[in-house]
């Protein structure tokens, strides 16, 4: 996009940044997040605290106006789109920068290149050293800056922070134009502090204010500057709070200490209750550490309980099929966060129809924003419900954790919330009344597609004609019939039969019917999905493993869909790919049509184990894992481009990835469970069916695995093609069995 010039429309432009282009997806309803610029050339830095994040280059910058999306947001607003400190007027040099993952802060070490004056060299380089943390609390940036003067002589310097805040929507961000925007307010600045406002079309005025201690030499709108006369070996400390639309007293030197002791406070006593997981695999070791902390970054403390936001920079919030997703792939590891996901998305139920928001009684929602422009509904996703699998998941979800944690006072204060979800199955789920399910934005403004392939191509016929709506696409069945399974386990719990013999027999008429119209024998897989004319799109793509989740395949069905998609036109060698090599619209390099998305790839893993190929899922382990070696920070994307794998080469990335991603984040410890075949109830039983550990791991010890009232620890061998799992540390009643 263009920056505004005119700051009475509200300036995007940024003191030393040019005006940069962008690009717009043509069509506004496909929302599309456009690749003008990669993510990926910085390798960014991502934090999270709250409503808030932060997407910065690795010096602990954000160059926004100039490079996208890197800047500081706070409830879909970006109010620090510029911040790049210098020292005597030059750029520092960078010496390392990494995630501290006990308390999710950026540490940043930069040293100075050589400062001259005239032909004078008056600070030889690496002679100072800048220490800088960084992370997000309670909604603000907690920020240090400690400059240590390493050499044997006094040196003067000045430290400078250039600051803009351009208050544009995230929508703004992701390519949308606007006609129109609010104003942007005078600054205010005082001996310590520069605070930007702005007051947007929908009335509300959003400020950024920025505090400094000690207070700077100078200060100016944009700017400030310090001052700094080190002797050698002297160290000083420079503390900086960034607030958005909200006023804190406190100094930022106090709320640095405080804010860091109670994050790290928080941390522990959230891994407390999870099992601690090692490996004979050290690297192994390090990528789950990255994923756990990760998970911890995107979880957000509701009344409701824990959730997890989508993924940074574009969705960060919460999303219904992507929280839910996330939750099962986690449920194994931490119910807690299933019950405040459910709870949370019971909370924001649809209740009435609304056709701008997809909205119908009984829905999930699918994607809940805060700013300007989803308040002045510019975009319809103030509270969107255009996701068709979010409400069967939803149902799904609860029957599993229901299964795995035994927790009645839970589904009873859910169930209301369960049968509207299933009633809106049976109501609004089927359009046409042909006993499958189907979606289609209810006006023009909304997602055209509502599977989890949501970009605006990636339903289609062979021939690579766009398919037209209602769609039904193969993975929703599924889902629907997991739900009903989900609703018939919960009602034998409650004891109520006869309902769930109904709910039986309708999962059972409905796994009948959708193997007649989904299996195609010529491809050997299910179809893609039906048109709104019943037209099968017959297209080899990975939704068809979405099948082998729930249990709808047949065995027989299972089996060809797993030769399928190993397939060398699907399978890479990195994972699944989106799309078959051999399909009109394949491109690797595409969002949804040949790329590798690793949560996919998980729940085909998990759907693999389900029907006894274990080595398959070991296989996908593997892949995705070696990968990830290959990720900055050992961190899983988003997704990543569907090349071929070749010898002595990595992944190549996708540019405007998110990550850290939620459903990515939990992908390897979905996959661990996949290929052990570890299932965890409620009853105080965990069960192993054909465990395998992938090539990559020998040994794994699992401690402190809850079960209910109980924990027992593990240690998983693999010797040749034998799996042996041993007990140890055993607090309650627990059972652990082993089949093959």
């Amino acid at each position: 996009m263009k920056a505004e010039a005119d700051v009475s429309s509200g300036s995007t432009q940024q003191p030393g940044a040019p005006e940069h282009p962008g690009t717009r997806e043509a069509h506004f309803a496909h929302f599309f997040v456009p690749p003008s610029a990669s993510i990926q050339e910085t390798f960014p830095r991502a934090l999270k605290g709250g409503d808030a994040f932060a997407l910065l280059d690795p010096h602990g910058d954000a160059l926004g106006a100039m490079h996208g999306p890197e800047g500081i947001y706070y409830r879909d607003t970006r109010h620090v789109s510029y911040w790049r400190m210098t020292m005597c007027g030059v750029y520092p040099m960078l010496l390392g920068s990494v995630i501290d993952e006990r308390v999710d802060a950026l540490i940043v070490d930069l040293t100075n290149p050589d400062i001259v004056n005239g032909d004078k060299v008056v600070v030889p380089n690496d002679a100072i050293h800048v220490n800088r943390a960084k992370f997000l609390f309670d909604n603000c940036m907690h920020e240090r800056i400690a400059v240590r003067n390493f050499d044997d002589a006094p040196h003067r310097l000045t430290l400078e922070f250039t600051i803009g805040s351009d208050f544009q929507d995230m929508f703004e961000i992701r390519g949308e134009r606007r006609p129109r925007r609010g104003h942007k307010l005078s600054a205010v600045c005082a001996i310590d502090s520069i605070e930007h406002r702005y007051r947007g079309l929908d009335d509300i005025e959003r400020t950024t204010k920025v505090r400094f201690e000690p207070a700077p030499a100078r200060i100016q709108e944009h700017r400030a500057e310090f001052e700094l006369d080190l002797a050698p070996r002297e160290r000083r400390v420079i503390c900086c709070l960034t607030t958005f639309d909200q006023s804190l007293e406190a100094s930022p030197t106090r709320s640095f200490v405080r804010a860091y002791r109670r994050l790290r406070e928080m941390r522990r006593r959230q891994q407390k209750s999870r099992p601690v997981l090692r490996s004979s695999n050290t690297l192994f070791d390090t990528v789950i550490d990255r994923s756990i902390s990760d998970i911890a970054t995107l979880t957000t403390e509701t009344e409701a309980g824990p959730c997890v936001y989508a993924g940074i920079p574009w969705y960060c919030t919460l999303f219904g099929r992507d929280s839910l997703i996330t939750a099962l792939e986690l449920l194994w590891y931490d119910p807690a966060i299933a019950r405040g996901t459910l709870l949370r998305l019971a909370e924001l139920q649809a209740d009435k129809e609304d056709p701008l928001a997809d909205a119908e009684p009984g829905k999930i929602m699918h994607e809940m924003r805060f700013g300007e422009m989803a308040n002045l509904r510019e975009v319809p996703f103030g509270l969107y419900y255009g996701s068709v699998d979010s409400t069967p998941l939803f149902v799904y979800l609860a029957g599993e954790y229901y299964a795995r944690t035994g927790d009645e006072q839970t589904i009873e204060r859910l169930w209301p919330n369960l049968k509207a979800a299933l009633e809106w199955l049976d109501v609004s789920g089927d359009r046409d009344g042909d006993g499958f399910f189907e979606y289609g934005a209810r006006t023009g403004e909304g997602l055209r597609n509502q599977g989890w392939k949501d970009s605006f191509d990636s339903i289609f016929h062979a021939d690579g004609r766009l398919a037209e709506g209602p769609i039904a696409v193969v993975e929703m069945q599924a889902y629907a019939y997991g739900a009903w399974l989900a609703a018939a386990c919960i009602c034998d719990g409650r004891g109520d039969a006869a309902t769930a013999s109904e709910w039986r027999e309708r999962a059972n008429d409905l796994r009948r019917r959708f193997d007649e119209v989904f299996f195609d024998p010529e491809m050997g897989t299910y179809i893609l999905a039906l048109d709104g004319d019943k037209q099968p799109c017959r297209v080899v793509a990975s939704n068809a493993g979405h099948a082998l989740l729930t249990g709808i395949a047949f065995p027989a069905r299972a089996e060809a869909v797993a030769t399928r998609l190993m397939a060398l036109d699907s399978f890479s060698g990195w994972g699944i790919r989106t799309l078959s090599q051999r399909e009109e619209r394949y491109n690797p390099m595409s969002y949804h049509n040949g790329s590798i998305w690793p949560h996919d790839n998980a729940l085909i893993a998990a759907g693999f184990s389900r029907y006894g190929f274990q080595r398959d899922a070991s296989r996908l382990f593997s892949a995705i894992f070696e990968a990830a070696c290959y990720f900055d920070q050992n961190r899983i994307p988003e997704l990543f481009c569907g090349f071929q794998r070749k010898k002595g080469r990595g992944p190549t990335l996708y540019p405007v990835a998110c990550a850290p991603q939620a459903w990515s984040c939990a992908t390897p410890l979905f996959l661990l469970q996949a290929t052990l075949g570890l299932t965890v109830r409620g009853c105080n039983s965990v069960d192993f069916q054909r465990p395998v550990l992938p090539e990559f791991l020998s040994k794994l010890s699992v401690d402190g695995l809850t079960c209910r009232d109980a924990s027992v620890g593990l240690d998983i061998q693999q010797l040749g093609q034998a799996t042996s799992v041993f007990t140890r540390d055993r607090k309650g009643e627990v059972s652990v069995t082993i089949s093959n």
